[in-house]
């Protein structure tokens, strides 16, 4: 797989907006998890949740777009509007048919939908609804795609514009699929990450029926603990992250800072659970492996493990299981993380908020912790960071992801460079 580089990156995330935010956030170890205020949670078993503290106009959006974008795309056209200005590209002489987009989401324009459908119902209380109560952007509140539409408009692309919603891998696909399409000559410029805003009363009860999130709502900044043996659940997260790919050769020749190039990039599935893993970690460390193997990468040269670590205990061990699959003797020399203790799980999102912490620790050679993870879980027992970041040598990064339906991604990240 031909080398694309990430020149330019924006950043949405629970406690901070933008880049440098993020990362000073995840590097100090810092949890920004707290009891949820988008809604009145009081009714809910899983209360706590990573909340943005988003002020859209703040952040540069007129009041048109604040109305006619749902909070998901507030987000994506905020991290896309500081991607591209990070990255120098002056993205006016680029043709807009070389202009493409691939942005993920698993949940779409949730948050709006459902406030419409609260108002249309009457809260619920009529089963048939009266269409003359609706916004004018109802309908595209139910089109995933227009996601990637309002960031196209953002960037001025005209080329190939892709919705990836591939559950809580998105973030891995997108940006996976958005390098392919420079390596294969479909664009030269695209703006890949994934967008989520999915703290609504609808998903928390949908996930609280499964009891996949965290009850520990007396304790919102510790409720996150991957890897711990007392972890219960993952907490609920929102927010963005955007970049701006090219090809690694020609960012270079225009002189353009990289933080990192995607070498390599895998996927596999499987037909064993709609939300069950199988303990063994096989279909992950399939896609690992297909990703070393595109990336010409032996496990002896990755340096980081940036973890799906989800904190159920189901996740933790598959993942664990999947390394040692994988890479053998190295799964237990590299360390590993997850950065979901401190942002939490924002579904599509995390995947490129997870891309974003990973090219990061590239650029800053450091290695973000695992916050809360006091004990850890006798069947994960590997090199989690606990608690603090560490300085750390690295040129190779392994990010994944696994997402309900068995979905399962895997990429490599290897160390750009600054000028």
């Amino acid at each position: 797989m031909t080398a694309v580089a990430i020149t330019g990156m924006g950043v949405v995330a629970p406690g901070g907006i933008g880049a440098k935010q993020f990362w000073d956030l995840i590097a100090s170890g810092r949890t920004a998890t707290r009891a949820i205020s988008l809604f009145d949670a009081s009714g809910f078993r899983s209360r706590v949740a990573a909340e943005c503290d988003f002020d859209p106009q703040f952040h540069g959006l007129g009041a048109q777009e604040v109305r006619r974008m749902d909070r998901a795309a507030q987000f994506a056209v905020v991290c896309a509007r500081e991607a591209m200005a990070d990255s120098g590209l002056e993205f006016d002489r680029v043709a807009p048919a070389r202009i493409g987009v691939s942005l993920g989401s698993a949940v779409g324009c949730t948050t709006s939908l459902e406030q419409e459908y609260v108002v249309l119902s009457d809260s619920g209380a009529n089963w048939l609804m009266d269409p003359a109560y609706a916004v004018p952007q109802l309908y595209g509140y139910m089109v995933p795609s227009t996601l990637a539409v309002e960031v196209a408009w953002e960037c001025g692309a005209e080329g190939p514009v892709a919705l990836i919603s591939t559950g809580c891998t998105a973030g891995l696909d997108s940006v996976g699929h958005g390098a392919r399409l420079i390596t294969e000559g479909s664009a030269d410029v695209v703006l890949a990450g994934a967008t989520e805003a999915p703290i609504s009363p609808i998903t928390s009860a949908c996930f609280d029926a499964i009891r996949a999130t965290s009850p520990d709502n007396d304790d919102p900044g510790g409720a996150s603990r991957p890897f711990d043996r007392n972890r219960h659940g993952f907490v609920l997260g929102e927010g963005s992250a955007v970049f701006v790919l090219e090809d690694a050769a020609k960012a270079q020749a225009r002189g353009a800072r990289v933080y990192a190039e995607i070498l390599g990039f895998a996927r596999h599935s499987n037909g064993f659970h709609m939300t069950g893993l199988r303990p063994d970690g096989r279909e992950l460390a399939e896609a690992i492996a297909a990703t070393l193997r595109l990336a010409r990468v032996a496990p002896a040269d990755i340096d980081y493990i940036n973890a799906h670590g989800s904190g159920t205990k189901q996740n933790d061990r598959h993942e664990t299981a999947a390394f040692k699959l994988s890479l053998g003797e190295r799964a237990y020399e590299v360390p590993v993380s997850s950065i979901k203790s401190m942002v939490g799980h924002s579904l599509g999102a995390i995947g490129s908020i997870e891309i974003a912490a990973s090219a990061l620790a590239l650029t800053n050679q450091v290695v973000p912790p695992t916050a809360n993870l006091h004990e850890p879980d006798p069947e994960c027992d590997l090199d989690y960071v606990p608690l603090i970041s560490r300085e750390h040598r690295t040129n190779a990064v392994l990010t994944v992801g696994s997402g309900f339906g068995g979905f399962q991604s895997a990429m490599v990240l290897g160390k750009g460079y600054r000028l």
